[in-house]
C-alpha cells in the first residue's frame, strides 16, 4: 500500500502515524460528548485522560515488542532506538492500560466501571483506525493466499513479506472485527443490565475474534509460545477471555452493579 502519505520539505507524514491521529481525534470527539451528558465530566478532563491513554499505549505497546525478541533489544541497547516509530503491541497497549485508567479513575473519584465500558465503545474507534494504518504500512500482514481476498503490497518501504504476493489482508480482517464489536456494543448499552458489562463483553469479543485472525498472520516476528500453532496473542487472549468470563457472571449476580432502569 502507501506507507508513506505526504511529503512536505524533509518532511515525511506517514500513514500508520496519520491514521492513529485521526482515530484517537475521532474517539475523543465522540467521547467528550458522551462523558458530559452521561456523567457530567467536563472536555477538559477528557484531554488529560486521552493524554494518559495514548501515554500508557506507547509504553506498554513497545515494552512487550521488546519482549518478542529480548535478546535482540535488551542484550544490545541500541537497538531499542531503532525505527522506534514502528512497532507495537496491541496486546502490551492493553494490558497498561486497564490498571492505568483504574488508577485515574479512582484518583478522580469518577464511577470506574461506568467509565470502563464508556472506555470500551471507545477503543475500537481508536484500534480500528490504527488497523487501517497497518493496512497502509503493510504491517501485521497476512500469509500468502490464493483467494479473491487476498491483497498484494509491492512499495519498496512496506513491511509485508513477501512483496508482490497475494497474502490475506489480516489488518482488515480485524478492521471490520472491531468495527463489529463497536456495533454490538452500541446495542448493548440500551439493554445493559450491569456496570463493567460492556467492557468484559469488549475483552471478550476480541480476544476471540483476534485469536482466529492470528491463524492468518504471516508476520512470524511476532512470536510463538508453540511454534506455529500457539501465537503470544492468542496465548494472552485466552488468558483474557478466560478472566473477561469469569469477572462477566461476577459482576452480571452482583446487586451493587446492577442497573436500575427508570
Amino acid at each position: 500500500m502507501h506507507p508513506e502519505l505526504i511529503h512536505i520539505g524533509g518532511i515525511t507524514i506517514y500513514a500508520y502515524g496519520f491514521m492513529i491521529m485521526i482515530g484517537a481525534l475521532t474517539a475523543y470527539a465522540f467521547g467528550a460528548k458522551v462523558f458530559k451528558a452521561e456523567l457530567g465530566i467536563e472536555p477538559e478532563k477528557v484531554q488529560t485522560l486521552t493524554i494518559l491513554i495514548i501515554s500508557a499505549a506507547v509504553i506498554g505497546g513497545k515494552l512487550f515488542f521488546y519482549l518478542e525478541d529480548p535478546q535482540f533489544y535488551f542484550g544490545t541497547p541500541a537497538n531499542l532506538l531503532k525505527n522506534f516509530r514502528q512497532g507495537f503491541v496491541f496486546y502490551g497497549s492493553f494490558i497498561l492500560i486497564v490498571p492505568t485508567l483504574i488508577w485515574f479513575f479512582r484518583t478522580e473519584k469518577w464511577p470506574v466501571w461506568p467509565m470502563m465500558d464508556i472506555i470500551s465503545i471507545l477503543a475500537p474507534i481508536i484500534h480500528g483506525f490504527g488497523r487501517l494504518g497497518c493496512f497502509f504500512a503493510g504491517c501485521c500482514y497476512g500469509l500468502p493466499t490464493n483467494s479473491f481476498l487476498g491483497v498484494t503490497f509491492s512499495a519498496d518501504k512496506s513491511q509485508a513479506k513477501p512483496l508482490d504476493t497475494p497474502l490475506h489482508p489480516t489488518q482488515l480482517y480485524e478492521f471490520f472485527l472491531l468495527a463489529g464489536i463497536f456495533l454490538i456494543l452500541l446495542q448493548v448499552k440500551r439493554v445493559q443490565k450491569f456496570k463493567g458489562q460492556l467492557f468484559f463483553l469488549y475483552v471478550m469479543l476480541y480476544a476471540f475474534g483476534r485469536s482466529v485472525i492470528e491463524v492468518l498472520r504471516g508476520d512470524l516476528r511476532r512470536g510463538f509460545i508453540i511454534d506455529e500453532v500457539l501465537s503470544h496473542s492468542q496465548f494472552i487472549s485466552i488468558i483474557l477471555i478466560v478472566l473477561a468470563g469469569i469477572g462477566y457472571r461476577w459482576f452480571s449476580s452482583r446487586n451493587q452493579y446492577k442497573i436500575k432502569k427508570s
